[in-house]
């Protein structure tokens, strides 16, 4: 894609944006309302999203090492 016309498809992106969810519609004062309502679930998605794929990898890393061979010792092991 050309430089000069990415500004150009980033408009054309929002406008079509603004068609699906009839956007276009509403006052100036309901859309930043509905923008700030989209942005904060979005974020709140990225959020979630970034911190149960750490978590999910966590999990399955010491998954791997411990069918590799390298388990890990527990609490309860130290404990005992």
């Amino acid at each position: 894609m050309d430089v000069k016309s990415t500004p150009s498809y980033l408009y054309w992106l929002f406008c079509q944006f603004e068609l699906i969810t009839c956007s276009y519609l509403m006052e100036p004062w309901e859309k930043v309302l509905f923008y700030s309502f989209n942005l904060a679930m979005l974020g709140l998605l990225l959020y979630t999203t970034y911190v149960c794929l750490a978590f999910h990898a966590s999990s399955a890393f010491q998954l791997l090492c411990s069918f590799l061979g390298n388990p890990r010792e527990n609490a309860l092991s130290v404990v005992k």
